[in-house]
């Protein structure tokens, strides 16, 4: 692009500075010949042929503007497709402008001509922004997905790398939104490794005081069998109900020692089992007898 700018300024330039001097006779054909009867007839000529440019070139710009900015999609191709479109304006431009016949015709030509390629390139560049943001918010999508997270540091900076270089024209950089993104990627992994290292330190202090818990209690087994002796493995448990009244004996023995416990509990069930309830149906004497052994 840069490239056919300079020919076209070569050779308009060329133009106007081949002949040492033109006579009135000569440059008036040449003004009549470019449509133009002043520099400031001629300037006015060349901001309308650019305005009218930049509006065509304004829908072709909206196509990418609806897929990048609106529907938040990747344009693989946004460099080559924005060169296509600065290159077309320019071409466009270079066969609409009136010939320049004099040095100060030549240099609105050059203005003008800047002015438009630097317009088209302003406005794509802020669609290259923008996918750009889009293109770091999909490495961190990749980074996050990824369990090996030493791997996917490298893996999520060269899926920018590569997406930014096929988005890029000339002179576009993004090695500031490359440094961005590394730096994020950075933070999260530390902090993931922080996260980390709590779960790991959690875990280290509850296997601790589950040891010191087990501990303990052998420790009180070991007291349990200095004072009582040797635990008997047998576990009894007795339950009797006094017949017509609400008065209830409970009696356990665990591991050598005997509790007896009375209580006073009201039969909520017995309008239910007859006349005579449980008291004349259950066991020799009404006692109930539950054993559990323990080896």
């Amino acid at each position: 692009m840069k490239f056919i700018h300079a020919l076209l300024l070569i050779a308009n330039l060329s133009l106007s500075t081949a002949t040492p001097w033109i006579s009135s006779h000569t440059l008036t054909t040449m003004k009549i010949r470019g449509g133009s009867s002043s520099s400031s007839d001629y300037r006015q000529q060349l901001q309308a042929i650019q305005s009218q440019i930049l509006q065509s070139s304004s829908t072709k710009q909206q196509e990418l503007r609806q897929q990048i900015v609106e529907e938040g999609k990747i344009v693989p191709d946004l460099g080559m497709r924005a060169d296509a479109i600065c290159l077309q304006a320019l071409q466009d431009f270079a066969a609409q402008a009136p010939e320049a016949v004099s040095p100060s015709d030549a240099a609105a030509y050059d203005e003008i001509l800047q002015n438009l390629e630097q317009s088209l390139d302003g406005s794509l560049q802020n669609l290259y922004w923008k996918q750009l943001s889009s293109l770091r918010a999909q490495a961190l999508e990749q980074y996050q997905s990824n369990a090996d997270k030493a791997e996917a540091l490298f893996q999520a900076d060269a899926f920018f790398v590569q997406a930014a270089e096929a988005s890029s024209r000339a002179g576009w950089e993004y090695a500031t939104e490359r440094a961005f993104l590394q730096r994020i990627l950075q933070l999260t992994a530390v902090q993931q490794q922080q996260a980390q290292d709590v779960k790991l330190q959690a875990a280290q202090q509850q296997q601790t005081a589950m040891t010191f818990l087990q501990s303990q209690q052998q420790m009180i087994q070991q007291l349990q069998m200095q004072l009582y002796g040797q635990s008997s493995p047998w576990n009894v448990g007795m339950a009797y109900r006094i017949p017509d009244t609400n008065f209830n004996l409970q009696g356990t023995y665990q591991q050598g020692r005997a509790n007896v416990q009375l209580s006073c509990v009201p039969d909520e069930y017995a309008p239910f089992l007859g006349p005579n309830g449980f008291t004349n149906g259950v066991g020799p004497g009404n006692l109930g007898l539950s054993l559990n052994l323990s080896f």
